[in-house]
């Protein structure tokens, strides 16, 4: 007689470490998210549009650096998106969205090249988080962020303004570093956490690591 032959017993999978943060599309309240802080940013970068002529009087000599000195106050939402959501694209995407609203909503005198500008400045912001895979979101990656969205910005720029041509043609770009870092990074990194902290963010990623 032949003994029976035991069956295996299934083992339970295992996933791999970090298959479960691997970044998909976006959900409904996530693209609702996006939306809105296109929409809220975009008004505040109009409001900080308005800065922009007192500045210039302000800075007398140095007026020209106007632009620079509030650079980074008009790429923050493109860190802060990406720092809630955590998924390729999101600061690209919030960032442009934004700049539709100026375009369409604000009747911002650049006209629909800023579009093209909030895509840009996106890409530089977004850029530091996806060489780290969206898995990273330490004070250095901000700082990072900050410093390549004011190197892709001001390349940017420096073609279509003319600013390599200029005798003053490197204060303008540190100036444009520090106001991204300060303006974009960091200030994306500190409201990122005040939000996470009333729990309005729980649904997202920010709120699933920081539980």
């Amino acid at each position: 007689m032949t003994e029976p032959t035991a069956r295996p017993v299934a083992r339970p999978v295992t996933p791999r470490p970090g298959a479960s943060r691997r970044p998909h599309g976006l959900t409904l309240h996530e693209t609702v998210l996006v939306a809105v802080l296109g929409v809220v940013f975009g008004f505040v970068y109009w409001a900080f549009v308005q800065l922009w002529a007192p500045l210039q009087l302000a800075l007398g000599p140095l007026a020209d650096l106007a632009a620079n000195v509030l650079a980074g106050a008009w790429i923050v939402v493109g860190p802060l998106a990406t720092y809630i959501v955590r998924k390729p694209g999101v600061g690209i995407l919030t960032e442009t969205l934004a700049a539709l609203v100026e375009v369409v909503f604000l009747a911002s005198p650049a006209g629909p090249l800023l579009l093209l500008v909030g895509l840009v400045q996106g890409a530089g912001a977004e850029l530091p988080f996806a060489l780290t895979r969206y898995r990273r979101y330490g004070w250095w990656v901000f700082v990072a962020s900050g410093v390549s969205a004011a190197l892709v910005t001001y390349a940017f720029n420096a073609v279509r303004f003319g600013w390599l041509g200029q005798d003053y043609a490197m204060l303008r770009l540190g100036v444009q570093v520090v106001s991204c870092v300060l303006l974009c990074g960091i200030a994306a990194r500190l409201l990122g956490d005040a939000l996470a902290r009333t729990g309005a963010l729980d649904a997202f990623a920010i709120g699933a690591r920081r539980g």
